[in-house]
């Protein structure tokens, strides 16, 4: 077999490594003023214009200034420059009645007044009212609990609860170094963020569950070998697969990145973050937390060993290791009774019976004395 890398053995570095960065995520948070959030969790309108190109050459920075009179606004630019494809996103506040129709009349009459009506054309026009960003917002946050208990469950019965505590824990450490990413850079937050958020806990998931199953196959194959030794067998064994899969979905979404438009370029990199993610958590991670709870578990146990019997107990690495063990010591056991015990004498000597004829015994004769004469 190939040469064993030993990733357990960064677990020290990576673990506190992706704790500080997730604490940097949650400043990063705090010092921007929280997320940016989009039109879908926040009330409001989002419409996409175009001024034609053919009359008028205009920048993003001067319809930012031209609009400016709209309010509190966001506008992002659509496909290449070239085509002057603009998105004005505002916010809604939550008492104004007729705010679309207002908003819309006000957008128009400002580009109209600064371009020209004639070269102003509306190509969309959505509005997401209060009520419905309020029930998005819980229907988010449900659906994305409901996936991490799924999952636990799965988990549980699919290998053991260890590992589904492991795989529940990598999980929202993607989801919170993303959120961390999103907060710092002020990335939009859409239901499209949303949407790669998930792809990602999928992604993630499945590049986790195939080096568990591996785990689990070793476990029976390399019985004398200790569980760290397993694991890291595990990773190097399944390392060309996790790395040929994340590199070949960072090609294809590296493309939809570079051709696409500005929410396709967003969903693309999220998803570029998520690979990355995903990737580093399930090899550096995923076992190293079932490698830390297995050993916790084992000391306890052999701290309850002591207790009970005063002195430490023969364990293993788990319940199926401890009794191939004791069929081991039973069989070596009767190995040496065997060995000890003496073994048995066969006898070759023939017996010889001799019939042996009684002898009678006649009575005595009383001898007649002679009498004198």
């Amino acid at each position: 077999m190939k040469r064993v890398i030993r990733f357990t053995s960064l677990r020290f570095l990576m673990i506190p490594l992706s704790l500080l960065l997730i604490l940097a995520g949650a400043a990063g948070l705090y010092l921007r003023g929280g997320l940016n959030l989009g039109i879908d969790f926040t009330a409001g309108l989002t419409e996409q214009i175009q001024i034609n190109p053919e009359e008028v050459t205009v920048a993003i920075d001067e319809v930012r200034v031209v609009l400016s009179g709209i309010g509190q606004f966001d506008l992002q630019v659509v496909d290449r420059p070239e085509k002057q494809e603009f998105i004005v996103k505002v916010i809604a506040p939550g008492d104004e009645k007729d705010f679309q129709e207002k908003m819309e009349k006000k957008i128009f009459d400002q580009l109209a007044v600064a371009y020209g009506p004639e070269n102003i054309a509306i190509l969309q026009s959505d509005f997401v009212g209060p009520r419905y960003s309020k029930g998005l917002v819980g229907q988010t946050i449900s659906i994305t609990l409901v996936a991490l208990a799924l999952i636990l469950l799965y988990t549980g019965f699919r290998f053991h609860f260890i590992y589904a505590i492991a795989a529940v824990l990598c999980l929202v450490h993607d989801v919170l170094f993303m959120f961390g990413v999103i907060a710092v850079f002020q990335f939009e937050l859409t239901t499209t963020t949303i949407a790669a958020i998930l792809t990602i806990i999928g992604y993630s998931l499945n590049d986790t569950i195939v080096i568990f199953d591996r785990i689990r196959e070793n476990r029976g194959l390399m019985r004398d070998a200790d569980f760290e030794t397993i694991i890291n067998t595990s990773i190097t064994q399944s390392l060309g697969r996790t790395l040929l899969t994340s590199l070949t979905t960072l090609l294809a979404v590296a493309a939809i990145y570079i051709f696409g438009t500005a929410a396709i370029k967003e969903f693309a990199l999220n998803l570029i973050i998520g690979v990355v993610v995903g990737t580093y958590s399930t090899i550096f991670i995923a076992s190293p937390i079932v490698l830390g709870w297995q050993r916790f578990i084992e000391k306890r146990r052999k701290k309850r060993d002591l207790k009970l019997y005063g002195r430490p107990q023969a364990t293993a690495l788990a319940p199926e290791a401890r009794e191939r063990l004791e069929e081991k010591k039973i069989e070596e056991k009767k190995g040496e009774e065997k060995e000890a015990a003496p073994e048995p004498v066969e006898a070759h000597t023939s017996l010889t019976v001799t019939r042996v004829q009684p002898t009678r015994v006649q009575p005595g004769r009383k001898k007649k004395k002679k009498k004198k004469r």
